[in-house]
């Protein structure tokens, strides 16, 4: 029996960036999928525009209000497969500069947080395509977009 087509999810994920390096979470056991893996603040993408409800997920996931990230590269969603969930992720991946990295308070979604430099997100345990996401951020501010 083939399986039929994935289905589609919406998410957002926001890089934080400061001094060069960007912000890894790593997840709870309490959320729902990729638990103990590391990535960026993410979110399903509900009621809102994909730039709105990633700055919804920042403010709660690291208590930083919505109207300090500066956003400085946005990428096309991306669509990452993963057959284990039977589902294809909609990745809208953001990139946001921030002032003051002691400022993250993580809440119940995340249990450590590290800044790293993007060159090292390939040493972590991270959620599907995470370093490809931060690529097409970078490439689209260095793009000037």
């Amino acid at each position: 029996m083939a399986a039929g087509p994935l289905e589609r999810r919406h998410v957002v994920t926001a890089f934080l960036r400061h001094g060069g390096r960007v912000l890894l979470v790593r997840r709870s056991g309490r959320v729902g999928t990729y638990r103990g893996r590391w990535s960026a603040i993410s979110g399903y993408l509900e009621d809102a525009a994909p730039l709105e409800q990633a700055l919804r997920e920042v403010e709660e996931e690291t208590g930083i209000p919505s109207a300090v990230p500066r956003l400085v590269g946005a990428a096309p969603a991306l669509e990452i497969e993963d057959a284990s969930l039977g589902c294809c992720w909609v990745v809208h991946p953001f990139l946001f500069e921030v002032d003051d990295p002691d400022a993250v308070r993580l809440d119940w979604e995340n249990l450590e947080s590290r800044w790293v430099r993007p060159a090292e997100i390939g040493e972590y345990a991270t959620v599907p395509a995470l370093a490809e996401a931060l690529a097409a951020c970078l490439e689209r501010e260095a793009a000037g977009g």
